[in-house]
């Protein structure tokens, strides 16, 4: 069982109340007690910051990742900030292993931001569509992007993040299927675990790492 903290009580009580309700389903229910509860690690970065590093991992293995992230913070002396971004020379960041396309992905969200044309400081009073509303006008961050934004940055509990390979396979898996339903027929199949659709999320995703008792 993995247990992370938590640093919202609320987004605690909304996975107590999505594992209560998964746990009684007839499908998802072996799967959750053998599972456990999961919290969320905390998280306390500046919306930037996390965007940014988004867009770092897309498409790479954590390590490599970790390790284009970490010479890409260094690469702006700590300060991961629009204005940073769009200070340091090109050639810095892509020398700290930046694609050509992250590159201009993270100076774009650096430019919007900047600009005001894409406001991310108050993303958390938003509701769950205009924060993806917004956070698809910049180059790169498509609805996964910003539906990840929103179950581990803003800790929502209801994303049904059905673009998502892993979810789709995990609902396979869980229900016996033999191929993954497409993102099309997932979307009406999350209805019976609204509000707490983004537990359901994370136990599909689990459920392809773990092996029932």
């Amino acid at each position: 069982m993995a247990t992370y903290a938590s640093e919202d009580p609320k987004w605690t009580a909304a996975w107590t109340g999505g594992r209560r309700k998964l746990g009684r389903d007839p499908v998802f229910g072996p799967w959750v007690r053998e599972i456990g509860t999961v919290y969320l690690a905390e998280t306390t970065e500046e919306p930037f910051f996390y965007l940014a590093r988004t867009i770092c991992y897309q498409q790479l293995a954590g390590a490599a990742a970790a390790t284009i992230h970490g010479r890409f913070v260094e690469a702006l002396k700590g300060e991961v900030t629009p204005d940073s971004v769009l200070r340091v020379r090109e050639t810095t960041l892509r020398g700290a292993g930046l694609s050509a396309n992250k590159l201009a992905a993270i100076r774009d969200l650096a430019s919007k931001v900047r600009s005001g044309a894409v406001q991310v400081h108050d993303l958390h009073d938003q509701p769950d569509d205009e924060v993806v509303r917004r956070l698809v006008q910049v180059r790169g961050i498509g609805a996964w992007t910003a539906q990840m934004y929103l179950m581990f940055r803003l800790r929502r509990p209801d994303v049904w993040p059905t673009g998502d390979l892993g979810v789709r396979a995990g609902y396979a898996r869980a229900h016996g299927l033999a191929e993954a339903p497409t993102a099309k027929a997932l979307e009406p199949l999350g209805d019976r675990y609204r509000p707490w659709r983004s537990a359901a999320a994370w136990y599909c995703w689990r459920i392809l790492e773990t092996e029932l008792a």
